[in-house]
């Protein structure tokens, strides 16, 4: 291949290579012999060529009969033949068979291009556009929530098959108990279908549904069921959002959604989804890893709640659902990250070091008693936001938060007890 190239700088791997990132189909032919392997990735260059291609690019795969392939080579092949996310799998015997197969695939693309073809545009506005609306001037529990939308405005599913038992008992076994788990098995269920849409919630916040042109919805409650704690409420499920739950949530979404996609459309007529997610109801925590948390779970920077936190979409192929799953999950995840303070950054929010003496009164930074509100039951905290690039000793914007504390909370050493003017006055 490298030689139909021409003079070119760069050597034949890297030319191969973006040969492979320019095309729009790949034809992969698998004979006996793997071919001599690449210094750096240990692979044969067609199995380089092969690894690029997957899950971005068409791919249509022939494998010759007939012959003892190489070790290397059947491992190779076993890979091939074992990713159900290929667009065509075919075998040849000889030259003349291996042309007819290949054109009679082209053939297939061709008419599959004519029917339409996915708009990134319109596609990764539809997915955004179907997530659940955030509400936030409400207290509601913190959700993962993530959007498959299907790649051509279509009617995958028919009536009858949107409203058969059969379908909703799928969907909820898979829920309860396949592997990407969405649902508890102790908690109730409920299941309705409005319209064509097919909808299922359960206690706790998860929740899915399916709509007649496949578009998937699941939201996946952030925080586990937690018994209430007798000493105070529990700052790692209110203020915390932790990095390795949320990277979880993401990726079995996309498992569930991949297995929802393979059962209601198994001849593959989706070639590309838009994923759209975010993180709903978590506005004023913080982002950590569970590390992190576990080092210091008393210390947790809350947000002003003023960033812009919109959905974090991409459009792919629908391979990439499962061949390149954890590279998807990552690039959601860091986008959603950055929707929230970092313990590392000086960032518009403040860091709170809560002792154990007075589990709700940060001592660390600045803070000041109201003289109308000087009640032991109430204390409300003045919270200096820091713009970025502003001078020192300018005039900063304060936003207030009101903290609950239980009567007769001890102060903390280094506080200065506030005194009761109105009792001296008397």
């Amino acid at each position: 291949m490298a030689e139909d190239f021409g003079a070119m700088p760069s050597s034949p791997q890297v030319a191969c290579l973006q040969g492979v990132r320019q095309s729009d189909i790949v034809v992969l032919v698998l004979g006996e012999g793997y071919g001599p392997v690449q210094p750096g990735s240990g692979l044969s260059a067609t199995h380089e060529e092969y690894r690029e291609a997957r899950g971005t690019k068409q791919v249509l795969a022939f494998v010759q009969h007939g012959v003892a392939p190489e070790p290397r080579q059947a491992e190779f092949i076993a890979e091939v033949q074992g990713w159900e996310g290929g667009l065509f799998r075919g075998g040849f015997a000889d030259a003349e068979e291996l042309q007819g197969g290949i054109i009679r695939a082209l053939h297939d693309v061709a008419l599959n291009e004519a029917f339409g073809s996915a708009d990134p545009d319109e596609l990764a506005a539809r997915a955004s556009s179907v997530l659940p609306a955030e509400s936030r001037n409400m207290v509601v529990p913190a959700t993962v929530d993530l959007v498959v939308a299907a790649g051509l405005r279509q009617q995958v599913l028919r009536p009858v098959e949107i409203e058969a038992p059969a379908l909703a008992d799928h969907l909820l076994q898979a829920a309860l108990f396949g592997p990407d788990r969405l649902f508890s098995s102790e908690l109730g269920n409920q299941r309705r279908l409005d319209g064509g849409v097919l909808s299922m919630a359960q206690e706790g916040g998860a929740a899915l549904s399916l709509a007649e042109d496949s578009s998937i919805v699941i939201r996946q409650p952030l925080d586990q069921p937690l018994q209430r704690n007798p000493r105070g409420m529990d700052l790692g499920a209110t203020m915390v959002v932790i990095q390795e739950t949320v990277q979880q949530r993401l990726a079995t979404a996309l498992g569930f959604a991949e297995a929802v996609l393979d059962r209601i459309d198994a001849t593959e007529r989706i070639t590309h989804v838009g994923v759209a997610a975010q993180v709903a109801g978590a506005e004023h925590r913080a982002w950590r890893t569970r590390a992190q948390n576990d080092t210091s779970p008393g210390s947790v920077s809350m947000g002003m709640g003023a960033r812009d936190r919109g959905p974090v979409v991409k459009v792919v192929r629908r391979a990439a659902l499962r061949v390149n799953r954890a590279r998807l999950v990552v690039d959601l995840l860091v986008p959603l990250r950055r929707h929230f303070p970092w313990d590392d950054n000086v960032d518009p929010c403040l860091q709170w070091a809560l002792p154990a003496p007075c589990p709700l009164v940060p001592r660390t930074h600045k803070r000041s008693l109201r003289s109308r509100d000087r009640s032991p039951t109430f204390r409300r905290l003045l919270i200096p936001t820091f713009p970025s690039g502003g001078a020192r000793g300018t005039r900063l914007p304060t936003r207030t938060a009101r903290l609950s504390a239980p009567v007769g909370t001890a102060t903390p050493p280094d506080r200065p007890a506030p005194v009761d003017r109105t009792r001296q006055q008397t």
